[in-house]
């Protein structure tokens, strides 16, 4: 199926974001390659918009975060946003535009009801790693770089990247790559735990379909539970995260694919999967 380009004729053809869904896949693609797919306030909500749609539609049950060209993601694109705004700033005017802007870009990827995966083409810099690292699964080609840039320009880190870090590769870690930026290799971010599984350049695109449609087949409404069970454990006690545990399985109980998969078990076949 051809990507459709997400955007309307007003805005320009630099700035679209492509998206199509086959087998169950929304695959979304950041496609301003001349720009290093750096995200400008226009993709950033159409990002917001096609992963929140993704959550509700029963025909989406996997998403892929992609981008074209040799870089996946050179971070916000600040051409027209805070790098030009007036020297003089109102309080709270840079919190406001970070909580309404890069925050939300990763909180609607934490927050999807679907399994997100990135497939990291190239580098992956700033706003564009946190994109990467929210997802819940990253899949890097072997060019590709992760870069936390905000050092480099006398910037404390936001769109999540201080949430996000520590809790993959820990503090100490984190704070050595906060403090220094620099470009980390996609080997090197596998053997920290900030990328699950690195490929040959030219087998990116299937891994990541191979992986995307493994979970669009799977239990759909389990597999939402168990990512919010994950996400949530990283912050709850033992006893709220044994709730919780305790109560998305009950909820999970009554889904039809949580009786076919202890049906098939009895009668020892595959389960077949239908995202209800």
């Amino acid at each position: 199926m051809a990507p459709t380009p997400d955007s309307p004729a007003s805005v320009p053809a630099d700035s679209l974001i492509l998206h199509t869904t086959d087998n169950g896949v929304l695959r979304i693609t950041l496609n301003r390659p001349a720009a290093l797919n750096a995200i400008t306030p226009d993709q950033r909500e159409r990002i917001i918009a096609r992963l929140s749609d993704a959550s509700a539609d029963p025909d989406v049950r996997a998403v892929v975060i992609t981008a074209a060209g040799k870089g996946f993601c050179a971070g916000a694109d600040l051409r027209g946003g805070a790098a030009t705004q007036p020297a003089e700033r109102a309080a709270g005017d840079v919190a406001r535009l970070i909580r309404r802007g890069a925050q939300r870009l990763v909180s609607a990827v934490l927050d999807c009801e679907k399994p997100v995966l990135a497939a990291v083409n190239g580098t992956a810099a700033g706003l564009g790693a946190h994109l990467a690292f929210a997802c819940d699964l990253v899949v890097a080609a072997e060019s590709a770089t992760f870069v936390e840039v905000f050092a480099r320009r006398g910037l404390v880190p936001d769109g999540g990247g201080a949430y996000l870090l520590p809790r993959l590769v820990g503090p100490q870690r984190a704070k050595e790559l906060l403090f220094f930026g620099d470009a980390v290799t996609a080997a090197d971010a596998a053997r920290m735990g900030l990328v699950n599984r690195v490929v040959p350049d030219t087998g990116l695109e299937k891994a990541a379909r191979d992986w995307a449609e493994r979970l669009a087949a799977g239990p759909t409404r389990a597999l939402a539970l168990t990512k919010h069970l994950v996400n949530a454990s990283l912050e709850a006690d033992r006893g709220t995260a044994f709730a919780a545990e305790a109560a998305a399985q009950e909820i999970n109980m009554t889904t039809a694919d949580a009786r076919e998969g202890v049906t098939a078990f009895v009668e020892r076949r595959r389960p077949t999967y239908r995202g209800r």
